[in-house]
């Protein structure tokens, strides 16, 4: 028979077989991490040798109900109409080649129409890249054959485009890597207005299936210089011209769903060779670049970076060269960018002015409107809600970043609704409702598994609860228990759901105080003991009765700062 002892003994010495599993996968885990960052370090090691350079061309489906040059609508067709009591309405659906006008088939014969509308969003675009629009511009054929072109060519703006000469601002806050600059200029050579595709599905390796619905959807392609030096700076400047392009209304999608594409262009040479023999967008002395097409994530564009600039270097190492060609970047093998055809130059596309479409004439009066209308981008968002609001970096990013700024501008209405901030930079009231609107509330939305939208909980009630918290009239505990009401539906004013609920702060008496502090003290008097020999050196002691007296107070009358003094008044002979 075994005894208490040499039964422990045994456990101890036997962990159960759960426990051995989560130790085993922990140092599992433990040993590929290591090696991860083994890998790395030897990676890191020597891309020191070597310079990268990465430029980037992002195409971007514009916010503008028509195509480029059609009147067919870019995302519905209407393919029913029917009289109700309160007038037309109608059916809508994403019919495969329903969208299509015959234009957009290259049916011959028809012509382009050139759709105005299309220029609104794409100089908001223009403007909030810090690009000139030029006063004229032309649209040229860009001649290749594939089944999603039809006609054969793309029409786009190659040689004479509607906006030059722009920049993008990357700080370390947008995601550089180690090895970047605090602060990196992204010069941008353009940006050209041009016709989408059609969608192709492939069925099978005999079989593709298109959907011309796309095709002649309006885009802007954003061409930007090579001034990336990093696989983590390509990656940020991809995500921060998406979320301009959101800011200011000039795209409604991005790479989540489509509606942009970005491809990367790719080249390396050794470290203080200014003798590279190529040149791209004017800058001279670079290795020979290859570009990857149709990268459609921001995971993407980094991993796919990175891969390259690997297998370059490993080439380059061997002794080898590197062709100038399209590649290819495909998840069913990560890490590995696969060759695609031969890299076209100028002369394969054979460019040539559209014969069949005017230039286009932008005025001055349009451009400056829209300057004076467009919308915050959102470093100037980010350096608001810092200097105005008071909010950190960190809440600051996070409150851009949620629901498409739908967040945002509910946050906003809240403290409007609260009262004017005033010249203080560091508002309480701002810092107040960010930590509701950030933390409490997405906190409450995460456990609840709620997807937030404005009409959860309207500005009003958010902005009454936080008042009667600022006045001492709700608890801390008491104000999230009245959040949680409101998220359930409660309608009405808050003060009078918090009264029906028994929410309200009703403070507790002096006497009611020294009563309950007398109590504690009564029921711990081991503890009360070493807080009058030891004083306030007795930090332990003084909190555990301070939270017997939080315990057993009422929560919705009982202040911690109060009732700390009257129990150091008690044991300490000092008043409070």
């Amino acid at each position: 028979m075994l005894s208490y002892r040499s039964t422990s003994v045994l456990l101890a010495d036997h962990a159960p077989l759960r426990k051995q599993l989560k130790e085993a996968a922990r140092a599992g885990r433990g040993k590929q991490d290591g090696e991860a960052s083994e890998r790395e370090r030897v990676r890191q090691e020597r891309l020191a040798n070597w310079e990268l350079t990465v430029g980037i061309e992002i195409h971007a489906q514009l916010n503008t109900g028509s195509k480029l040059f059609s009147r067919m609508s870019v995302s519905k067709y209407i393919v029913s109409h029917m009289l109700t009591d309160t007038g037309a309405s109608a059916e809508y659906t994403d019919v495969p080649n329903a969208a299509t006008w015959p234009f957009d088939l290259a049916v011959p014969g028809s012509q382009p129409l050139f759709q105005s509308p299309v220029l609104i969003p794409a100089i908001r675009a223009a403007l909030a890249l810090n690009c000139h629009v030029q006063p004229r511009s032309k649209f040229d054929r860009k001649h290749y054959f594939y089944h999603d072109q039809p006609a054969g060519y793309q029409i786009t703006q190659y040689y004479e485009p509607f906006a030059r000469d722009g920049h993008l601002i990357l700080t370390q806050q947008d995601g550089l890597g180690k090895t970047d600059a605090e602060r990196l200029e992204v010069g941008i050579k353009q940006i050209q207005l041009e016709q989408d595709t059609a969608k192709t599905q492939e069925q099978d390796e005999e079989t593709s299936l298109i959907d011309f619905n796309r095709s002649g959807h309006a885009l802007i392609e954003i061409i930007s210089l090579p001034h990336l030096h990093s696989a983590e700076a390509a990656a940020a400047y991809v995500r921060k011209v998406q979320s301009i392009l959101y800011a200011v209304d000039a795209a409604t999608t991005g790479m989540e769903v489509g509606g942009l594409r970005a491809d990367v262009n790719v080249s390396v040479r050794r470290l203080g060779d200014e003798n590279g023999s190529h040149s791209y967008s004017g800058v001279t002395g670079l290795g020979q670049r290859t570009e990857i097409k149709n990268l459609s994530s921001f995971k993407s564009v980094e991993d796919a970076v990175r891969a390259e600039a690997d297998r370059q270097i490993d080439v380059l190492e061997s002794g080898g060269t590197i062709e100038g060609e399209t590649r290819g970047w495909s998840l069913s093998s990560p890490g590995v960018t696969r060759r695609l055809r031969g890299k076209e130059g100028e002369v394969d596309y054979r460019y040539m002015p559209d014969p069949d479409i005017s230039p286009l004439y932008i005025h001055s009066e349009v451009v400056d409107q829209l300057r004076d209308q467009l919308p915050p981008v959102p470093e100037q968002l980010l350096d608001m809600l810092c200097a105005r609001y008071g909010l950190t970096v960190a809440d600051a990013q996070a409150l851009l970043s949620l629901d498409d700024g739908g967040r945002l501008l509910w946050y906003q209405d809240v403290v409007a609704r609260l009262g004017v901030l005033g010249n203080d930079a560091k508002s309480r009231i701002g810092v107040q409702v960010g930590n509701w609107v950030l933390h409490e509330l997405g906190a409450l939305l995460t456990t609840t598994e709620t997807q937030w939208h404005s009409d959860l909980i309207h500005a009003q009630q958010m902005a009454d609860l936080v008042s009667l918290q600022a006045e001492n009239k709700l608890t801390g505990p008491s104000a999230k228990r009245l959040l949680r009401i409101l998220l359930d539906g409660a309608t009405g004013p808050v003060a009078a759901i918090a009264e029906k609920e028994n929410l309200l702060f009703m403070p507790m008496t002096d006497e009611e105080y020294d009563n309950l502090a007398s109590a504690v003290i009564d029921a711990n008097p081991d503890e009360a003991d070493t807080v009058r020999a030891n004083g306030k050196q007795a930090k332990g002691k003084l909190k555990f009765l301070l939270g017997q007296m939080m315990r057993q107070g009422d929560r919705n009358r009982i202040e911690a700062q109060r009732a700390e003094m009257v129990l150091q008044a008690k044991l300490l002979q000092a008043g409070p």
